[in-house]
């Protein structure tokens, strides 16, 4: 079997061209230009179980980002482990407006909380270097993920472990970022993510629980005036905005991704009185 068939196999499998190429081209330590360039070269007897057995599991529904052991994020390439969840395109929109934000935030701090891979504090540490970021996870595991991650890159992130805002007693920050799970326990597409940390992708119940605890702690960890920004489901900004509005929040907005879809909710620390 040589490359060129091994790509056509893979078709006929029913695997995504673009998966197939990453991984091949992962197992061959080699670019996904360099297959293109070199389809005519055989497969050696390791090389090609190897690959067989790559796209079992891709067919088994294991996201090809564990198989590879990383995904691109915000320009970064970050080590990716079942231990986390796979970072989504989507949530690129979250980082986007907080480094909006950034430059006229209230006070120094930056903290992302439940940071999974690390992706969102990284790419804040990486396009703001002066911003001082803080990282929080409940999972000791994927704490061990991030931190690997900021080692790779040289970026300074504080990563503490704890529950939300439990770890942070006392703080305060001049922004705050969550990408939290939200999922609702009984939503048919878990079981497509089945191979993902399922507590990182819902609270159960109806999705929202984990939002209202990061809204109802944020005001006792915000310096006023500071944005909490919240990544939901597309179904959920309503929901979102109406906990903000509850806890004394104002500017309270909503942004689409690329889709249409809203996606991220804002708002600004800013009581009356």
């Amino acid at each position: 079997m040589h490359i060129a068939h091994a790509l056509a196999h893979a078709h006929d499998l029913g695997v995504d061209r673009l998966d197939a190429q990453l991984l091949l081209a992962h197992g061959l330590q080699q670019t996904r230009s360099w297959l293109i360039t070199h389809d005519e070269l055989p497969l050696d007897r390791r090389q090609q179980q190897a690959y067989l057995d790559a796209l079992a599991r891709r067919l088994a529904g294991v996201p090809v980002a564990y198989l590879v052991g990383e995904r691109e994020f915000f320009g970064l390439s970050l080590t990716v482990t079942p231990d986390v969840l796979v970072p989504r395109p989507e949530t690129e929109g979250l980082v986007e407006w907080a480094l909006e934000l950034l430059p006229s935030a209230p006070g120094p701090g930056v903290v992302d909380l439940g940071t999974g891979s690390g992706a969102i504090a990284l790419a804040l540490a990486r396009h703001a270097p002066p911003a001082a970021v803080v990282a929080t996870d409940a999972s000791a595991a994927a704490l061990d993920v991030a931190r690997g991650n900021a080692a790779r890159h040289r970026l300074a992130v504080e990563f503490v472990h704890g529950h939300w805002w439990a770890p942070l007693a006392g703080r305060r920050f001049g922004l705050a970022v969550s990408n939290p799970p939200y999922v609702a326990g009984d939503d048919p597409h878990l079981l497509a993510l089945a191979h993902e940390p399922r507590g990182a992708l819902t609270p159960e119940g109806d999705g929202l629980a984990a939002l209202g605890q990061i809204v109802a702690g944020a005001p006792d960890h915000l310096i006023h005036g500071a944005w909490l920004l919240l990544e939901h489901g597309h179904d959920q900004a309503n929901a979102v905005r109406r906990l903000l509005h509850a806890r004394g929040f104002g500017k309270v907005s909503t942004r689409s991704d690329l889709a249409g879809l809203e996606r991220c909710t804002g708002a600004a620390w800013a009581p009356q009185g």
